[in-house]
């Protein structure tokens, strides 16, 4: 039943809770200890709240999981995890997790409290209007980049928010194109895929991807972070963007049997090894450069 718990709450994709470090990298403290430590809390209650997310979810989903090919397997679905244990175990870390953001702040514990609400609301309803589950899914990286700052007490960045909300927007709708390949036995598992139209989910996917590197570019170019930074190095890494965003597209298009490319991105080397790259030339900029 542990193991199934375990599986419930989705350890491997809490990894979106990185981006509650984007400000800390960004702000030139990230070898500051008491700062870094106060991150690490904020990822540590994101990645409670999102546990708790996920097992709401199932429980609310189990009838429809059981009509997916592999999400049948998932332990609710399939009856090796009870629903009144997932319940307990969510109202249990929401609990801890709301307590623990209270001593972060006021502005903390008000965005973590935001995205709890608005990842409640996409499950109980907003995930079945089309659009505005994508939206969800990127004001919910929004709310993880605003929940860094305010635990690390810098001043949110206009162009992190900014381009985490067009990524996040950009990486949603190719999960979303990808799905309605799928045929019909996934648009029965989400139905707000029958409310989408391909093409327009199309063209809105290249729109957001060019805007998105184009946000990035700005940032990179603009003389106010150059002056932050004390370098006009960070434009070197427009490449990497260019090339990532490129393998997102690629993988959404050829990739038709993996269950989706969000997730396939993570076990894409020519993806993994640009963002590494490119997660290493940042820092390195950032906090050599100058």
């Amino acid at each position: 039943m542990l193991k199934g718990l375990l599986q419930t709450l989705r350890p491997h994709q809490w990894v979106k809770n990185l981006f509650v470090l984007a400000p800390l990298v960004f702000a030139k403290e990230l070898f500051v200890v008491a700062v870094a430590g106060r991150a690490a809390a904020a990822v540590g209650i994101f990645c409670m709240l999102a546990g708790a997310v996920y097992a709401i979810n199932d429980v609310l989903d189990v009838d429809k999981d059981r009509l997916h090919p592999r999400k049948r397997e998932r332990p609710l679905a399939s009856g090796r995890l009870p629903a009144r244990v997932a319940s307990a175990a969510a109202v249990g870390l929401i609990a801890a997790s709301l307590v623990g953001a209270a001593f972060l702040g006021v502005a903390f514990a008000a965005t973590a409290s935001a995205y709890l609400l608005l990842n409640l609301a996409y499950s109980l309803r907003l995930k079945e209007v089309a659009f505005i589950d994508v939206a969800c899914i990127a004001i919910g990286f929004v709310l993880r980049v605003l929940g860094g700052s305010f635990a690390v007490r810098v001043e949110p960045s206009i162009y992190l928010v900014a381009c985490t909300f067009l990524l996040a927007i950009f990486l949603a709708l190719g999960k979303r194109r990808h799905e309605m390949g799928q045929g019909e036995r996934q648009s029965q598992q989400r139905i707000v895929l029958d409310k989408y139209d391909a093409r327009t989910v199309q063209v809105a996917l290249y729109i957001t991807g060019a805007a998105t590197f184009a946000t990035y570019c700005l940032y990179t170019l603009d003389p106010h972070t150059r002056v932050f930074f004390g370098t006009s190095h960070l434009s070197l890494t427009i490449p990497f963007t260019a090339l990532g965003i490129g393998r997102f597209l690629f993988l959404v298009a050829r990739r038709p049997v993996a269950e989706s490319p969000t997730e396939e991105m993570l076990r894409d080397v020519p993806f993994m090894a640009n963002l590494a790259v490119w997660g290493a030339a940042i820092l390195v900029i950032v906090y050599l450069g100058g």
